[in-house]
C-alpha cells in the first residue's frame, strides 16, 4: 500500500464518481479504477459498492476513510507548513461561517493565517447554517465552517471537534447556584432559544424529547448575543456553547446531563469541487488553531 493509493481513495470517496475523482487526481479514469482495485485487493474487502451509475462508499471503505483522515491531514499539514516557507500565496478567500465561530475561532483564525500569508484577502460573512450551505452550492463562497448539514450529500463535511452547549442564567435565577443540571429539570423553565430552523435548535429539541420535557420558550431571537444579554436583565435562561458567554459577573453556566447536548463544528465544501492553494492553506490554519485548542 502506497500513499497514492489512499490519494486515490479519498478523491473517490470525497466524489463518489470515478471520472471527477480521475480529473480531481490529474490521472486518467483507468488509472484510478486500477489503483482502487489494487487497494482493494491487498486489503481483502470492497471499499465501493457499484449500484448501476451510483458508487457508494461500503462499510469498510466508511471505517477506512474515517481512520486515515487524520494521519493523511499530519502529512498535508507537514507538506504545507514547508511550502509556507517557500511559497507567496495570492488570492482570495471567500468564508461563511455562523455567528458563534465569528466571536472567538475565525478572527484567531484569520489573525494567524495573515501573518503566515499577508498576500491573501479574506471576506467573511457571518450567516446562518442554511445560508453557508445555500452559498456553497451556488459558488458564492469557498468555505463554510459551521455544524453538519441535514441531508447535504453533495456537502463535504469535515469535523473539527465537539463542544457541549451549557444552560445559562442570570446572577440571581433561581438555579443560578446549581453546579450542574439534568435535563429533566428544565421542564417548563422560562427560556430564550434560537428559532427552530437553527441546527442548535434542532438539536436542543431532540434532547428536550429524549428527557420528555417541554421547557417555556417565550422568546426566540436568531442571534446569540441578544439571548445573552437578555439572561442578564430577566428571569430566562438559554442553553448555548460557553464560548459564546463573554462576561461572568453577570452570568452563571452550568453544565447540562442526562442527555448533554453536543455540538461538532466543522469545515464544509462542495464535495469534489476545486480548492485554490489560498483555501487550502486556510483550511490546514482553521484546522491547526483546532487541535490547539
Amino acid at each position: 500500500m502506497e500513499l497514492r493509493h489512499l490519494r486515490y481513495f479519498q478523491a473517490l470517496a470525497a466524489t463518489l464518481n470515478f471520472t471527477r475523482a480521475a480529473e480531481k487526481s490529474h490521472v486518467t479514469q483507468s488509472t484510478l479504477s486500477h489503483q482502487i482495485k489494487q487497494l482493494e485487493e491487498e486489503l481483502g474487502v470492497p471499499l465501493f459498492e457499484r449500484v448501476g451509475k451510483k458508487v457508494l462508499l461500503t462499510e469498510a471503505g466508511e471505517t477506512l476513510l474515517d481512520q486515515i483522515g487524520p494521519a493523511m491531514r499530519m502529512i498535508d499539514e507537514a507538506t504545507w507548513h514547508i511550502k509556507d516557507a517557500s511559497e507567496v500565496v495570492k488570492g482570495t478567500i471567500r468564508v461563511g461561517a455562523t455567528h458563534s465561530f465569528n466571536i472567538r475561532l475565525v478572527p484567531d483564525c484569520v489573525a494567524a493565517f495573515l501573518n503566515r500569508h499577508p498576500s491573501i484577502k479574506v471576506v467573511v460573512e457571518e450567516l446562518s447554517g442554511n445560508e453557508i450551505t445555500e452559498r456553497l452550492k451556488q459558488d458564492q463562497i469557498d468555505l463554510g465552517i459551521s455544524y453538519r448539514p441535514r441531508d447535504q450529500t453533495d456537502l463535504h463535511f469535515e469535523p473539527l471537534y465537539n463542544e457541549e452547549l451549557k444552560l445559562v442564567v442570570g446572577k440571581n435565577h433561581p438555579l443560578a447556584k446549581r453546579k450542574k443540571i439534568r435535563m429533566v429539570e428544565l421542564q417548563m423553565v422560562r427560556m430564550t432559544l434560537l428559532p427552530e430552523y437553527f441546527s442548535t435548535r434542532q438539536i436542543l429539541d431532540e434532547c428536550f424529547a429524549a428527557a420528555r420535557v417541554e421547557p417555556q420558550v417565550v422568546v426566540e431571537l436568531n442571534s446569540v448575543m441578544p439571548m445573552i444579554e437578555l439572561v442578564k436583565k430577566t428571569d430566562l435562561a438559554t442553553i448555548v456553547s460557553e464560548m459564546v458567554v463573554p462576561e461572568r459577573e453577570d452570568l452563571k453556566v452550568i453544565p447540562i446531563e442526562d442527555p448533554t447536548p453536543m455540538r461538532t463544528p466543522g469545515l464544509l465544501w462542495v464535495r469534489g469541487g476545486p480548492q485554490s492553494e489560498a483555501v487550502r492553506h486556510f483550511v490546514n490554519s482553521v484546522r491547526r488553531y483546532s487541535s490547539q485548542g
